[in-house]
């Protein structure tokens, strides 16, 4: 067939996917046979799970269109305008379970410590977070761009930042999640969630100075590791406190 140019502008923060010594708004493919839109995107670096919205020459497409001919394709992020085609986009903004790569534990840490649902382990190899996230409908948390590319990726999302304060705002903001934040529900080692138990169900697990002077304490449902607001309970809450404000801060 003959040649034809794909004519692609990324909208919001995709160029970021673009490189740096290409990072600019609109990008040219020149092709000579016919290729869905999702892989003529990922081809100029952006993840599929990153695009929310696609217009080709005006009209909303899924990922599956084919393109065999001159277009024009606009491409938008989640949380973008415009926001006349609600029915048409490709990603939800309001997941509450996730799966961290082994280079996100901090991160990890501190979604549990605000309530979530994460599932994490540093030494999981990429067949296993993908058959975690699907076999648990989870949305992928990762740096890796090629395994956010994966095929069976729904849902996840790139970490721009390597910080992990910065990081863990990211996902408050892309996912929504602010209003859900429950701080101590979730074990930080396991991930279980945290039930209340009476102190004499647990007395004889206790040091003699925690049974002397505290009284209230959670125990995990999962691993039963013990919880109470011993000294680093004021350590949590200021991480707690300095999350809240960072993100406050950001979307002022």
């Amino acid at each position: 067939m003959s040649p034809f140019t794909i004519r692609l502008k990324f909208h919001g923060d995709l160029p970021f996917f673009l490189g740096t010594k290409t990072r600019r708004e609109t990008v040219e493919r020149a092709l000579r046979e016919k290729t869905s839109v999702k892989d003529v995107i990922e081809s100029c670096g952006v993840p599929h799970p990153e695009v929310d919205l696609i217009l080709v020459d005006g009209q909303p497409l899924d990922f599956h269109h084919t393109l065999g001919a001159d277009a024009d394709v606009d491409v938008y992020p989640v949380g973008s305008l415009p926001t006349r085609f609600p029915k048409n986009r490709l990603q939800v903004s309001n997941s509450k379970e996730f799966v961290a790569d082994g280079h996100l534990g901090k991160l990890a840490r501190d979604l549990r410590l605000l309530g979530f649902d994460i599932a994490y382990d540093r030494d999981a190899d990429d067949r296993q977070l993908l058959a975690i996230m699907r076999e648990s409908n989870r949305a992928l948390l990762t740096r890796d761009r090629r395994l956010l590319m994966h095929a069976v990726v729904q849902h996840g999302y790139y970490l721009r930042s390597q910080n992990p304060i910065n990081q863990t705002i990211e996902v408050l903001r892309r996912f929504a999640l602010f209003s859900a934040i429950t701080p101590f529900t979730r074990c930080l080692r396991c991930n279980a969630p945290l039930e209340k138990v009476g102190k004499t169900e647990i007395i004889e697990k206790l040091k003699p100075l925690t049974k002397i002077y505290y009284e209230e304490f959670r125990r995990c449902s999962g691993c039963e590791q013990i919880y109470w607001p011993g000294s680093h309970f004021s350590k949590l809450q200021k991480r707690i406190t300095e999350l809240r404000a960072q993100f406050s801060d950001r979307v002022a």
